[in-house]
C-alpha cells in the first residue's frame, strides 16, 4: 500500500497538470500593457549602449529582447529603462520593471535581503583596475595610497574595501552614484584608477580621451556572474528568463542560429524538436507558445551569436569568449536541459 502510494505521488508530482498554464501576475501585466520593461546600464559599450540612433545595443539588451520575442513573437517587444546603479533593485521592488539586464553580479544578500532572484549567468567576470600607462603602475599592489574610482550600490565598491584591508593597502575610494560619472572622473584625473568589472573597464578604454595611454592591470580580484534579476513571488515568471536564457545557451550547443533556424525546424534531432517546439508542450507549461524559443532564437540569435556581435569580434570590445565559451569548448557557459 504505501508503495502504491508512493508511485502515484510521483505520478501526480510528475504530470505537466502542475505547470501553470494560464499567465501569473508578472506574464499577465506584461501581456496587458504590450511589452517588457527592462532595466539596463545607461552606457556599458557592449552590453548596454545607446547608438546616435537612439537605439540600444549590447548583451544586456538582447536578453531583454529575447525575452520580449519570447513572449509575444517579437523582439521590438522590448522596453529599455537606463537605471542608476543604486536604482536597479528598487526600480525592480517596486515594479517599474519586470526584470533587471543591467551588467548585475549575483550575491547571496540580492537575493535573501532585497527579494531577488537570478535566472542564470549571462556573463562570467571579475572586477579589475584600469590605470593610464604613464603612471607606471604594472600591479594592484602598486595602487597603495591611490584614488579609486568606483559606483555607488555596487559589488566593486565593496570588493574594493575587501580586498584593500586584505592587502592591507590604503585606498581612497571615490564613490559616484553612475557609471557614467565615475568614468568621467577617472577621464578628467580625478581618480587614479577606475575599478569595475573587467570587461566594463575594456568598454571604458576605448572612450577615454586618451586611449593609447590605458591598461587594465592583470590583477582580478573578484568572481563576477552577470546574469538577469526578477522578483522573488512569481514563479512562471521567473522561469521564462531563466529558461529563455538557457534556450539561446542551447541553441548554441546544437548549432540553431538565426539563420538556420527555421529549417532546423525539420532537424531529426530530439533535442532540437523539443528547443524549437516540434514537439513536447515546453512553452504551454509557462503560459507560453509551444515556439518561444524559436521566436526567441529567430529575433536575437544564439548565444555564441549575442556574445560574438556585442563583445566579440563584431562589437567594439574584441573580447576572447574566454569563461564564457561553450562548456565543450573549455568556458563555463553550459545549458540546462530543456526536456
Amino acid at each position: 500500500m504505501i508503495m502504491w502510494r508512493y508511485a502515484v505521488a510521483m505520478l501526480i508530482l510528475a504530470s505537466p497538470v502542475w505547470a501553470q498554464n494560464s499567465p501569473g501576475p508578472t506574464l499577465a501585466s506584461v501581456l496587458k500593457k504590450g511589452y517588457v520593461a527592462c532595466a539596463v546600464a545607461p552606457a556599458v559599450p557592449g552590453f548596454s549602449a545607446i547608438d546616435s540612433k537612439g537605439e540600444f545595443h549590447g548583451l544586456d539588451t538582447d536578453i531583454c529582447r529575447a525575452v520580449a520575442a519570447a513572449i509575444f513573437g517579437g523582439a521590438s517587444h522590448a522596453r529599455f529603462v537606463p537605471t542608476a546603479g543604486g536604482q536597479r533593485l528598487p526600480s525592480l521592488q517596486s515594479g517599474q520593471v519586470d526584470l533587471v539586464v543591467d551588467v548585475l553580479t549575483q550575491t547571496q544578500t540580492r537575493e535573501a535581503a532585497n527579494g531577488l532572484l537570478f535566472t542564470g549567468v549571462s556573463f562570467y567576470d571579475g572586477q579589475g583596475f584600469l590605470v593610464r600607462r604613464s603612471t607606471g603602475l604594472r600591479q594592484a599592489k602598486d595602487l597603495d595610497g591611490a584614488s579609486v574610482c568606483v559606483t555607488a550600490g555596487s559589488t566593486s565598491e565593496l570588493n574594493l574595501a575587501d580586498w584593500a584591508a586584505a592587502n592591507h593597502l590604503k585606498i581612497s575610494p571615490v564613490i559616484f552614484e553612475r557609471t557614467d560619472e565615475a568614468r568621467e572622473a577617472y577621464n578628467a584625473g580625478r581618480c587614479d584608477t577606475y575599478s569595475t568589472d573587467s570587461s566594463q573597464l575594456a568598454a571604458i578604454a576605448t572612450v577615454m580621451k586618451d586611449p593609447e595611454n590605458q591598461m587594465i592591470l592583470p590583477d582580478i580580484i573578484s568572481k563576477e556572474p552577470l546574469g538577469p534579476a526578477v522578483r522573488q513571488g512569481d514563479d512562471q515568471w521567473y522561469e521564462i528568463v531563466k529558461w529563455t536564457l538557457n534556450a539561446l545557451i542551447e541553441a548554441e550547443e546544437l548549432g540553431i542560429t538565426r539563420g538556420n533556424v527555421e529549417e532546423k525546424l525539420t532537424s531529426p534531432n530530439a533535442a532540437a524538436k523539443r528547443l524549437l517546439g516540434v514537439t513536447g508542450d515546453f512553452g504551454r507549461f509557462m503560459a507560453l507558445d509551444n515556439k518561444w524559443a524559436f521566436n526567441a532564437i529567430k529575433e536575437v540569435g544564439n548565444y555564441g551569436e549575442m556574445f560574438d556581435r556585442t563583445l566579440g569580434a563584431g562589437g567594439v570590445l574584441k573580447l576572447p569568449r574566454g569563461k564564457n565559451a561553450l562548456w565543450s569548448q573549455g568556458g563555463l557557459m553550459y545549458s540546462a536541459p530543456i526536456r
